[in-house]
């Protein structure tokens, strides 16, 4: 395998901020059912975990719940349809896939989302450098915990796990890079669930801010 280095990024609560339109997608839900609006505030820090993380805040269902696969059905079906009206890079990411550029590192998306979303979403987000892979939640057999769709992006780089980085907001996203055999950071301005806190993840290091990625992009040092 080449020695080339990447660095991988979870998308939602990642690299992009797409909590205002999952959180629209809850609440045109509950309005059709004349239920009130929730604050957004309720419903971002189940952004990462998609419909289910929602579902359960919006309409306290499970996955195991009689309802739950419909109303997913019907989330996702919503949610394709307004896929990008409010999302955004969080702040500072476009310049950080502008550094990672000007170093001759390339970048790509290993997300749970599934691809009939994930592709619209960074297609309409007009990204400053494209990603070299992306690998959605069901591009492979097993998502995230499981590191098989991290080897995948790596396989698809051409890049060595142990020079690489995966990035998330996730512990799944740690485990996931853990596995594949990357070095792995907490990105701590995600989509994070009252006491589940990163120090606990097991990653290499914790970005507070997005504002803050590009300097530490600048010192990541792949070794040789």
């Amino acid at each position: 395998m080449s020695e080339q280095a990447a660095v991988l990024f979870d998308l939602d609560g990642t690299l992009v901020d797409t909590a205002p339109d999952l959180g629209a997608t809850a609440n045109r839900m509950r309005t059709e059912r004349g239920l009130p609006a929730m604050p957004l505030e309720m419903l971002r820090p189940v952004a990462s975990q998609g419909a289910r993380g929602l579902l359960r805040v919006a309409f306290q269902v499970h996955p195991e719940d009689p309802d739950f696969a419909p109303l997913r059905a019907e989330f996702l079906e919503i949610y394709a349809a307004h896929i990008c009206e409010r999302s955004t890079l969080f702040p500072g990411m476009a310049k950080a896939l502008t550094t990672l550029s000007e170093r001759g590192l390339a970048w790509g998306v290993v997300t749970n989302k599934p691809g009939f979303l994930t592709l619209p979403l960074l297609s309409a987000l007009k990204l400053p450098v494209a990603p070299a892979a992306i690998v959605s939640g069901d591009t492979t057999t097993h998502a995230k915990p499981d590191p098989m769709p991290v080897t995948r992006a790596l396989a698809e780089m051409g890049a060595s796990a142990a020079r690489s980085l995966m990035i998330g907001d996730d512990p799944r996203d740690m485990a996931a890079g853990r596995g594949a055999g990357t070095r792995c950071w907490a990105a701590a301005w995600g989509y994070i669930e009252a006491g589940n806190d990163p120090q606990h993840w097991g990653a290499d290091q914790i970005i507070q801010r997005s504002e803050q990625l590009e300097f530490a992009l600048l010192h990541f040092d792949a070794p040789e």
